[in-house]
């Protein structure tokens, strides 16, 4: 099996993090990853916000925890990089254009030893005021939509055993 491939079949998803911050280099490949992702049309309607300071990691993580309705936890799992995707809408494949860069972060990411999980709700996190007014604070216009939060750090302890795959994932006609 080539490395691509052994990549996407091990990859998980990652709820534990130790603290210290990942290396530079593997951020820049993790990253470089996300940009070539294929967007409809080559329109390349996503953008990727790096987030490694704890207080900003902190405040998207509590408006997570807020819309998810368990306010004081972490859905960020104490992960020290957040790489935030949001896309245009004004491009008719914005949420696809956004899946598929949050797709190679985290394929990316375990090519290299960095752990990654896809956090949900960054839609609604960036349709609210709070949202936009981070927008704004990082010079990125208000009308971006959020696709999704991709958390990296190195795993703290056992990296989950995969599921099954389900009867009837394939069909052929």
């Amino acid at each position: 099996m080539n490395d691509t491939l052994k990549t996407l079949r091990e990859r998980r998803s990652v709820r534990s993090y130790r603290p210290e911050q990942i290396k530079p280099e593997e951020l820049d490949a993790i990253l470089e990853a996300g940009a070539w992702a294929p967007s409809g049309m080559g329109r390349q309607s996503a953008v990727m916000v790096v987030v490694q300071d704890r207080e900003t990691i902190s405040y998207l993580s509590k408006l997570n925890a807020e819309i998810m309705g368990t306010p004081g936890s972490d859905p960020f799992y104490g992960a020290p990089t957040a790489v935030v995707v949001l896309a245009d809408p004004a491009a008719a494949t914005w949420l696809q254009d956004g899946s598929l860069v949050m797709g190679n972060l985290m394929n990316a990411a375990w090519s290299l030893g960095v752990a990654s999980c896809w956090i949900n709700r960054a839609m609604e996190t960036f349709d609210r005021p709070e949202g936009k007014e981070l927008l704004k604070k990082w010079g990125l216009p208000e009308t971006l939509r959020g696709v999704g939060n991709c958390i990296l750090g190195y795993a703290a302890g056992d990296i989950p055993a995969p599921k099954p795959r389900k009867d009837g994932y394939i069909v052929r006609v």
